[in-house]
């Protein structure tokens, strides 16, 4: 069995809602549109996070969701398609009037000695008390496979501020063929104003799994802006706070059977529950063709553009959850 205990939904989920620090709230904080800048990146390198060679979460089934508080911050995803799969996330802080929302499409290539997936979609931040909408991709994830296993996170990520023209760019950098060297999970970057195309006023550098740091190329001055241990270590699993108010499709509910086989190492058991959840998938597309019915999402709205795949939430904020986290 080569399926960790959780679904590709709530990997998502995890990477919003799961921090130690709220990098979230304190973006508000900035006294600045470049001081927000530099806030919403190290929120950014958050959501990225070290994964283990072997093992990977389960394909969200159509119309899997998965909604989960932690505090003030509300989020919810909704597999919205599957051929191809595409997720979509709605996350909103009624309190600090922040909201973000993605649709997210992976595709993935096989290279010969690596499988790149490359994770199409947009990402939106609004920070609705400064007026400003921060647009980013995500980096590309590399499974390698010879000749030294493992799994990094590289491309290019553009963080761009559609008000202010502040623009960050982001590059993830793969490790060596060999897997060694001082180039493992290195990330390098600049901001500039794309209004004013003057010089950089910030390079970024460091490792997305250590520390990152930002230098003024004014006054050479230099500081910490993001320190993994402290955003992402401590993390708690969420719990259950209304049973009653869980919905059917929640990732949880259907994959407990498979999750809990596979963490008492019960592997025929796990078998037969993941092909229980993936022969239901089945029946029912053959039931909606039958009818002639056409399964339309229920918490967003998928259209497609010139420029991929777009999912709206129908809802301006995101409800409380019955499943809560600290």
């Amino acid at each position: 069995m080569f399926n960790m205990p959780k679904s590709q939904l709530q990997c998502y989920a995890e990477s919003v809602y799961c921090t130690s620090s709220d990098l979230l709230s304190n973006l508000n904080s900035g006294k600045t549109p470049l001081d927000r800048l530099i806030l919403v990146i190290a929120w950014s390198i958050s959501t990225i996070r070290p994964l283990r060679f072997g093992v990977a979460p389960y394909n969200s089934i159509l119309a899997e969701t998965h909604h989960v508080s932690k505090g003030n911050l509300n989020v919810l995803l909704e597999q919205v398609s599957h051929h191809p799969p595409i997720s979509a996330l709605h996350a909103t802080n009624d309190k600090e009037n922040i909201e973000i929302t993605w649709c997210h499409s992976p595709v993935s290539k096989f290279n010969g000695t690596s499988i790149e997936t490359k994770v199409h979609g947009k990402r939106l931040l609004k920070l609705y008390n400064h007026k400003e909408t921060y647009e980013m991709n995500s980096p590309n994830l590399i499974i390698r496979i010879l000749p030294v296993p493992g799994t990094d996170w590289v491309g290019n990520v553009s963080i761009r501020c559609q008000e202010t023209g502040l623009v960050a760019e982001l590059n993830y950098i793969s490790q060596s063929f060999f897997g060694f060297g001082a180039c493992r999970r290195l990330i390098k970057g600049k901001i500039f104003n794309s209004l004013s195309m003057k010089n950089i006023l910030y390079k970024i550098k460091g490792h997305w799994d250590s520390t990152v740091t930002v230098r003024n190329e004014t006054t050479a001055e230099e500081r910490v802006i993001y320190d993994a241990k402290e955003a992402i270590s401590g993390l708690q699993a969420p719990i259950v706070k209304d049973l009653e108010s869980v919905w059917p499709t929640e990732t949880a509910l259907v994959w407990g059977e498979l999750s809990q086989a596979i963490l008492s190492k019960e592997w025929e058991k796990a078998r037969e529950a993941k092909k229980i959840v993936e022969e239901r998938q089945r029946e029912l597309l053959r039931e909606r063709e039958s009818k002639g019915e056409k399964w339309v999402p229920k918490h967003f709205t998928l259209s497609y553009t010139k420029d991929g795949w777009e999912c709206s939430p129908i809802q301006k904020w995101v409800p409380d959850a019955p499943i809560v986290t600290l």
